[in-house]
């Protein structure tokens, strides 16, 4: 089938449902054989078989985005099943719905070991790849709580998004000359299943049915539609293609107006 992304070697983490799935069967769907990397390796492999309909190779793993020695192997198996690594998808990361004054240190670690420590050494490692390669992308999974919108799950999320940002940045300006583009996409609103059992928190704690508080969440939105997993999919295959060759540094949103920076 094939199509914009033919032939790239493609990682994605935390795919085994949600967005990172949806960014898998993309680039699939594009022509990108992938690597399909999740905590559960049984959803990792159910991805892997709707890839494989799309006539590309496709590969699951089980690797905890928290453990750096299971980044390795991860990096290691990518690279030995696929040949090289073209692009690395960082999407895997864990939230809940919490007040600031109820997170705990637990809570803070939990988040930051996988959201920001797990993005940050799947990046690094990923690119000693790509640097022998000569080429390579790197999408960094953020998120508009990293810019500061005031609904996100907990503060303590937030900081762990906006430290992928952050990251983003500084290394697209030190990896620049070795010809690796690195961006971040900020998904705002996205029915996932994470964000499900935070709209069925939500409607609990303020005694309102889940329409109801899903309502509430698409209300502020301007576009009054919050995303599918497919519509932050599409950014991320752009920003993979040879399209996006010359954009780097950036991080997008992709959120239906929400937030406006």
């Amino acid at each position: 089938m094939g199509g914009q992304l033919d032939g790239l070697k493609v990682l994605v983490t935390g795919a085994g449902g949600g967005i990172g799935e949806a960014v898998a069967l993309t680039m699939a769907e594009a022509g990108a054989d992938v690597s399909v990397a999740d905590i559960d390796m049984g959803r990792a492999e159910a991805v892997v078989s709707q890839a494989e309909a799309h006539g590309v190779k496709a590969y699951a793993m089980q690797a905890d985005c928290g453990d750096i020695k299971q980044i390795d192997a991860m990096i290691e198996s990518a690279v030995s099943n696929m040949g090289r690594l073209d692009v690395i998808v960082n999407n895997a990361g864990v939230t809940r719905n919490a007040f600031i004054m109820d997170i705990d240190e637990a809570d803070w670690d939990r988040m930051h070991r996988v959201n920001s420590k797990g993005v940050f050494f799947a990046m690094q490692r990923a690119a000693r790849q790509m640097i022998e390669q000569g080429e390579g992308r790197i999408i960094n999974m953020a998120s508009i709580a990293g810019r500061g919108f005031s609904a996100t799950s907990n503060a303590a999320y937030a900081a762990s998004k906006g430290a992928v940002l952050a990251m983003t940045y500084v290394a697209a300006h030190q990896l620049g000359p070795k010809n690796i583009n690195v961006n971040a996409i900020c998904p705002g609103v996205t029915f996932t299943d994470l964000v499900g059992k935070l709209i069925e928190d939500r409607a609990e704690e303020q005694g309102r049915t889940v329409e109801e508080m899903r309502e509430i969440f698409e209300r502020p939105i301007p576009i009054r539609r919050g995303n599918d997993p497919s519509d932050v999919a599409a950014l991320a295959v752009f920003l993979a293609s040879p399209g996006a060759r010359n954009i780097t540094g950036q991080g997008y949103n992709v959120d239906g107006g929400l937030i406006n920076s």
